[in-house]
């Protein structure tokens, strides 16, 4: 059975009447090098914010990096970050809700709230309905908002605060969490789904998509091909998902936005999808990746988590470890932006003031210049396609984001895979399957040192005549042959991807 740890805001968080416990601050947690090595361990994350990059979103993120069991879980934060998106899970509980509530006496009240401790409340008749809740939603300390009209429903969700508890819930949480820790850790459920339609969803106002318009017509053409309809679809047709087989997105993919909406919606509807909301979490933040990384030993630039609680001394920080210049990167940048780099102290603390308005950890990373890097497409652990993409003129990134939105790029060169340098193939695929088995790019630099990850991108470009310009149409056919691949596995095993 793996050990409970309790990670908390501040230490007397933990009331004295609660059971005796390993509890640790979310600062220690996030920083000593010891819980990184830590195995066999289940992290319950009760830390008084889980807004998205605060320190408690980084706890249940890093615990993840680690290979610990966590909870909450960052896809469970990120459900109950909005009404929009738990709304989605809500709608198979209603039945539940309707059959639980209906027998309760409305004379005094059309609204009422539920607190829910690791799965179990004091309302005997709402055991069953907190027990399916806590399933859904896996967060330690819930409370549930019920309101009547003209049935019984959900009306909202939020995690508990463990420092707000009164001393009747302390009593609830302390003899529901001594029987939880005998429990077994639990999976959600899936639903199953059959049909061979297609929709990528893609931006036509984006001036960096992942795909472009020539190459989006090559996966129709594709499609037709295979027996798959492919139809285009935009962030408007959010409510008409559930009518197709699969969603592929190419859209530049963040947490909080509408691509992360589409990828939960196609999951809880058991379609195939690419990107999985699981990829897009580990992708789109670089911290998790850092983590993530050098768990598993795979060679990256020096890199250093710093905290928001250190800026005042962020100097002396990086400089014990780093010479300028020294790359600075925001958690959740794609395509070059939020990534910079500073020369000297003015400018590393002059960015960092400025990137810990929005993040409570930033990145540092060592300065490797190389001419390129390399881009190994990998799909279902397989490599697929390398590039070489080469740094914009007269500038240390691929990409040169200029004033007003205007961006100029590098030069590029497609290889075969099997002309790609051997180590840059088999670095990135182990990196990619750290990931998972969806599609993935993976960033490597090579210099006279060796090779190094810089990182795994959930939603790589894939665009007319760069990364096609090897294997051309068949590109566009291996990836939809995939689609077809986890479509006929679902028929016979349901869905598992």
């Amino acid at each position: 059975m793996a050990k409970h740890l309790i990670v908390v805001d501040q230490i007397k968080d933990w009331h004295p009447e609660l059971p005796q416990a390993t509890v640790i601050g979310v600062d220690d947690y996030l920083s000593d090098p010891r819980y990184l090595q830590m195995r066999q361990v289940q992290v319950i994350n009760l830390c008084r914010s889980y807004r998205y990059q605060s320190a408690g979103y980084y706890c249940s993120l890093l615990a993840e990096a680690r290979g610990h069991r966590i909870l909450p879980a960052v896809n469970t934060l990120l459900d109950l970050s909005a009404r929009a998106i738990y709304s989605l899970q809500v709608e198979d509980l209603e039945e539940a809700v309707e059959k639980t509530l209906r027998r309760l006496d409305r004379s005094e009240s059309e609204s009422f709230t539920l607190d829910i401790f690791f799965g179990e409340c004091v309302h005997r008749q709402l055991r069953n309905l907190a027990r399916q809740l806590f399933e859904t939603f896996p967060c330690p300390l819930l409370q549930v908002a019920f309101q009547y009209q003209g049935g019984w429903q959900i009306a909202a969700i939020r995690p508990l605060a463990l420092n707000r508890l009164e001393a009747e819930q302390i009593e609830v949480l302390a003899e529901a969490f001594t029987r939880y820790q005998s429990r077994r850790w639990r999976s959600p459920r899936t639903r199953t789904a059959s049909r061979y339609d297609l929709a990528i969803l893609h931006n036509p106002d984006d001036p960096l998509p992942p795909s472009d318009a020539r190459a989006l017509k090559l996966f129709v053409k594709a499609g037709r091909k295979l027996g798959v309809d492919v139809d285009l679809i935009t962030r408007r047709d959010y409510a008409r998902l559930a009518e197709y087989d699969a969603l592929f997105i190419r859209d530049t993919t963040r947490i909080n936005h509408y691509t992360f909406r589409f990828a939960k919606k196609a999951d809880s509807e058991g379609m195939v999808v690419i990107d999985d909301p699981v990829s897009i979490m580990r992708c789109t933040n670089k911290v998790y990746l850092a983590e993530l990384l050098q768990a598993n030993r795979l060679p990256t630039p020096l890199t250093r988590i710093l905290h928001k609680r250190d800026e005042k001394r962020v100097a002396q920080i990086v400089e014990r470890q780093f010479d300028y210049p020294v790359v600075l990167k925001v958690p959740d940048g794609s395509f070059s932006l939020g990534v910079f780099k500073a020369g000297d102290r003015a400018g590393l603390q002059q960015i960092c003031a400025r990137m810990f308005r929005d993040s409570e950890l930033i990145l540092a990373q060592e300065y490797l210049y190389t001419e390129f890097d390399w881009r190994v497409g990998i799909l279902n652990r397989t490599p697929v396609f390398v590039c070489q993409y080469f740094m914009s003129r007269q500038h240390w990134q691929i990409v040169n984001h200029g004033p007003g939105g205007r961006f100029s790029e590098g030069g590029y060169k497609a290889w075969p895979v099997g002309e790609a340098p051997a180590e840059v193939v088999s670095v990135a695929l182990q990196a990619a399957n750290l990931i998972g088995d969806g599609l993935y790019g993976v960033d490597v630099k090579q210099n006279e040192r060796g090779v190094y990850v810089i990182e795994v991108n959930d939603n790589p470009n894939l665009e007319a005549g760069v990364e096609d310009a090897f294997l051309k149409d068949e590109l566009y056919s291996l990836i939809l042959r995939e689609f077809v691949r986890r479509l006929e596995l679902n028929k016979v095993l349901g869905p598992r991807f």
